[in-house]
């Protein structure tokens, strides 16, 4: 093994340190906020396209723009790697390590995730309104007709699919590929968050959103496994979570958000589209809490496992 292997583990660990004492970087020096601008520029007039046209633009706008995001990440650790010879002192390796944190820590967004959803509760508390406008700052659905126990399961669902896409699916491709995999599965959630959608977006849409499955197929299913690990409820249960991830129209969304329904064994789902653990009671006030725990226990055992991955795979180059 390498001598360096520990530092993509260290990496990760400190940028999930800088996450937790220091949340986001500002906008300006945000590369996703940066891969935002430019899908944005796109986003009027992509549309609008015949389905032909659409698809083959989004194809081609989508690829240059994943193009960017890799070769830049690369760039970056190619100029530690380097630049900074951590193999070489003590000193080089903990800065190398601190570098390649600070660039791994925009690619993720646990504090930030768990803030919006406890402000979910929080601001229940104090009016149904008050939920639904804090609500509407994690989703894309329409808030304004959903009752409070609506409101509620749709943070849940929120914190259980994010758990994925926003923390463990970035970590996953960093273990694999380093900071352009990280790179290139944040363009392409980002992207999928944009451009993602049926109606109108229905053809320039479908590579950004194919993609994006593709990417969060495996890091969905590792985050459902360390959720029904996080506090087990005895018995096979993966069964029934796959039961209950085919419910929903996404390939990977219902497996964390199934996991979520089946250990706080409450009813998760969307009005008309889908309904997870339907059998059991709605979520309560008590069960955002509960929901964080769960989560949060989920991290605890997925990070390391992905840390000493982290090491043997850049141990065996």
């Amino acid at each position: 093994m390498h001598p360096s292997a520990a530092l993509w583990p260290l990496g990760m660990g400190l940028a999930l340190a800088q996450d937790r004492l220091f949340g986001e970087p500002p906008a300006w020096a945000h590369p996703v906020v940066a891969m935002g601008r430019y899908l944005g520029c796109f986003s009027r007039w992509l549309p609008s396209l015949r389905p032909a046209q659409g698809f083959l633009a989004g194809v081609a706008f989508w690829t240059v723009g994943a193009g960017i995001s890799v070769m830049a990440a690369w760039g970056i650790e190619t100029l530690i790697w380097q630049a900074l010879r951590p193999w070489q002192t003590p000193a080089r390796f903990a800065a190398s390590a601190l570098v390649l944190g600070l660039l791994l820590k925009p690619m993720l967004a646990w504090r930030m995730l768990r803030e919006e959803v406890a402000a979910v509760e929080i601001a229940l508390g104090q009016s149904l309104p008050a939920g639904r406008a804090a609500l509407a700052r994690l989703v894309s659905r329409d808030t304004r007709e959903l009752d409070a126990t609506e409101v509620r399961e749709a943070a849940i669902e929120t914190l259980a699919e994010n758990l994925n896409d926003s923390v463990v699916a970035p970590l996953f491709w960093f273990t694999v590929a380093g900071l352009p995999g990280a790179a290139l599965y944040r363009f392409a959630n980002t992207a999928d968050a944009m451009w993602g959608y049926r109606g109108r977006w229905e053809w320039a849409g479908k590579w950004t959103a194919r993609a994006d499955d593709l990417l969060s197929w495996l890091p969905a299913r590792l985050t459902a496994l360390a959720l029904m690990c996080a506090r087990p409820r005895g018995g096979a249960r993966w069964p029934a979570l796959a039961a209950q991830a085919r419910r929903t129209p996404s390939p990977n969304g219902g497996w964390p958000m199934g996991a979520m329904a089946l250990q706080l064994g409450r009813r998760l789902g969307k009005p008309g589209i889908y309904s997870l653990n339907d059998a059991a009671p709605p979520p309560e006030a008590q069960d955002m809490q509960r929901a964080q725990d769960l989560a949060r226990q989920a991290l605890m055992m997925t990070v390391p496992a992905l840390m000493l991955a982290a090491a043997a795979c850049r141990g065996a180059w």
